[in-house]
């Protein structure tokens, strides 16, 4: 049975079409639509229940180098209130999920995971740690919005002081306050665009949504719900787990070799992303030159035969032009390829390009 977030009855009360997702009752859309939802985003702001996403404290005196040893990133060097990504591999070199990282103080982390995949990362981390690491999901007493768009700053700064609003991109603030409430303000978001993600108590979250709703009346804030998160996340090249990552997909085919730091100590994972080398397929852009959309599995050919599969796709509203991510064979992926993918029996052109389709100028 699905699990609601502590902002269900807001979303129902808001016209939110409830639809199941990561184990969780969200809503797809509210009234204005997902088109509307993207632009407002997009050009002004827009605010998210992100409340379903998993969180992991790991404390110790071996909590750094437990990250270490589980994450493909390196977090030696890290400041107190910073965020770092980090793709999180299993022994052959696949994705268990990728996450966000946050470093409160010394030998101390706030970790954020893919809600679908939350169960089953506390499990892998709690089967890999060792030493003095003390690992606790926290996820059901937390609740998350995301408040993400050109303006979200401008809502942001009458609700909060200065000294709760990180200024830099992948920082956060552990004990800021907003609209009186205690919370962690984190500069980062799945949009592509500017804009912050508020943690708070879970009994909190209620108040905290209706406060940056009616801060945000002024600048056209919208509620947006999955559909919109999904067609801007695309817009802006991020991979979603289940498409663009996966237990056999390595994080380096998916093209987020940056992120894994080969010459650091060894990681879960090292040692078969080494053995498999250079990537024989990898993740790409796909602008759709023909007529149609290009949506998830379907198959890709060029030269004649079968090079790859697409694993994303749909029209993007602020692009004007569907795209799609796809995998194809290593040969095909220079910026420029055709290719085309079969949708359900018809041909459909497009060229490969580079990503991200969408990037916020920072």
């Amino acid at each position: 049975m699905e699990k609601k977030t502590p902002l269900y009855d807001v979303h129902v009360s808001s016209g939110g079409k409830i639809v199941p997702f990561g184990g969780y009752l969200l809503p797809v859309q509210y009234r204005a639509g997902v088109i509307e939802e993207h632009m407002a985003v997009r050009t002004k702001c827009g605010l998210f229940d992100v409340s379903h996403m998993g969180e992991i404290t790991l404390r110790g005196a071996d909590a750094l180098r437990n990250l270490n040893r589980l994450l493909t990133n390196d977090f030696t060097v890290m400041d107190a209130g910073a965020a770092r990504y980090s793709p999180m591999c299993n022994e052959q070199g696949g994705t268990v999920d990728d996450l966000i990282v946050y470093k409160r103080g010394e030998n101390d982390y706030f970790i954020v995971v893919n809600a679908a995949n939350r169960e089953k990362d506390f499990a892998w981390m709690k089967a890999h740690v060792s030493g003095d690491a003390a690992l606790e999901d926290i996820s059901d007493t937390i609740g998350q919005l995301a408040l993400q768009g050109p303006l979200a700053r401008k809502v942001l700064d009458k609700l909060a002081a200065p000294e709760s609003i990180p200024e830099k991109y992948y920082t956060c603030v552990f004990d800021g306050s907003v609209a009186g409430i205690d919370c962690i303000v984190s500069a980062t978001g799945y949009t592509g665009e500017d804009g912050f993600e508020l943690y708070c108590a879970a009994q909190d979250v209620e108040k905290l949504w209706n406060a940056v709703m009616e801060a945000g009346a002024e600048f056209g804030i919208l509620p947006c719900g999955l559909g919109a998160r999904d067609t801007l996340r695309l817009e802006a090249g991020m991979p979603l787990y289940g498409h663009e990552l996966t237990d056999e997909i390595s994080p380096k085919e998916a093209g987020l070799g940056f992120f894994v730091k080969m010459d650091k100590d060894d990681f879960i994972g090292k040692k078969a992303i080494e053995e498999r080398g250079a990537p024989k397929r990898k993740r790409v852009g796909l602008r759709v030159t023909g007529r149609g959309i290009i949506r998830e599995h379907m198959p890709l050919y060029a030269d004649g035969r079968e090079i790859g599969v697409s694993t994303s796709g749909t029209h993007c509203p602020y692009l004007g032009c569907p795209v799609a991510m796809a995998f194809v064979d290593a040969e095909y992926a220079a910026p420029g390829t055709a290719i085309e993918a079969d949708v359900r029996g018809r041909r459909v052109a497009a060229e490969t390009v580079k990503l991200p389709f969408y990037k916020k100028v920072r």
